[in-house]
């Protein structure tokens, strides 16, 4: 069941990366990255409420308390990621923020150990995480002249900077540290509580995050404007709910947590399709290796 989940997290959070580039690609709008945790916010607390009300998953503020410091990570990686959104392309964007599942990977196979593991799932642990990594290797390196020819195709010009790199980076670290915890935390919740608890926090930032851009900036959240980032906000939610049970399942954790990161393959394919940002053979390779190295998981586990 690890595996459907994961592959499901995986489709619903590329979507959502297509959505929230749409929304927070506007060079003028310089609070898109907040108006995307408004609607982040909004729909998680909707989802919440049903879980609660209709569903009747327990919830508490012990177990909000107990989660905080998780959900803090996520929601601050994910803000800084919707910030990068605005300087840099999809296409190198997500490959470099999920890396943080190989991360996670390594470090779950250097601090419990590989010993359940056979040379076959080590192996394709490893082919994820090279092509994860890959990607993002190969947009950091990418030729200037091949970069120009990307951006124009998809009519954005960006300027290579320290800010956009740093931002995607930055989200790299904090997600992988925030999927480590959620793993160790998980142990001690129940997983729809421990969702629940998260998607609260995400509508408190939201509630902060509305009333710092629409009361105390005055600016207005046009309908128009903000329907992709709700499209974004409905995947991100999905991704969410059946990522929280995938890597529940500590027995595969270094094998789920690579398969979701790889979601930046889908990303990067979708930036080429509908964004028109251009690929070369070096990205098709990279993502070879992640699409080889989950069918090896599936068939591994089943």
């Amino acid at each position: 069941m690890w595996f459907w989940l994961a592959l499901i997290a995986l489709l619903c959070w590329s979507g959502s990366d297509l959505f929230s580039k749409i929304g927070c690609q506007g060079e003028d709008d310089h609070l898109a990255h907040l108006k995307m945790v408004i609607a982040v916010g909004t729909v998680m607390g909707l989802h919440a409420a049903y879980e609660i009300f209709v569903g009747g998953t327990e919830i508490s503020f012990s177990i909000i308390l107990t989660y905080l410091p998780v959900s803090l990570l996520y929601i601050g990686s994910m803000t800084l990621g919707y910030m990068g959104l605005r300087y840099i392309e999809l296409s190198v964007s997500s490959p470099i923020c999920n890396s943080s599942g190989a991360l996670v990977a390594l470090m779950t196979l250097i601090f419990l150990g590989g010993e359940d593991y056979s040379p076959l799932a080590i192996g394709a642990i490893i082919l994820v995480c090279v092509g994860a990594i890959g990607l993002g290797v190969v947009d950091a390196t990418e030729d200037p002249a091949l970069r120009a020819a990307r951006q124009e195709q998809g009519n954005r010009k960006y300027a290579k900077s320290f800010l956009a790199l740093a931002l995607p980076v930055a989200y790299c670290l904090l997600d992988a540290a925030g999927t480590f915890a959620d793993n160790r935390v998980l142990e001690t919740l129940n997983e729809a509580s421990a969702n629940c608890a998260y998607e609260l926090t995400f509508l408190a930032a939201a509630v902060l995050s509305f009333i710092y851009v629409v009361i105390i900036r005055k600016d207005r959240l046009v309908p128009r404007m903000e329907a992709p980032k709700f499209l974004g906000a409905i995947c991100e939610t999905a991704g969410q709910f059946a990522y929280i049970y995938a890597i529940a399942d500590t027995e595969h954790l270094a094998m789920s947590a690579p398969i979701i990161s790889a979601y930046c393959a889908a990303s990067v394919l979708w930036s080429r399709l509908f964004l028109k940002e251009k690929l070369s053979w070096k990205h098709y390779l990279m993502i070879a290796l992640v699409v080889i190295g989950i069918v090896i998981m599936g068939v591994f586990d089943l």
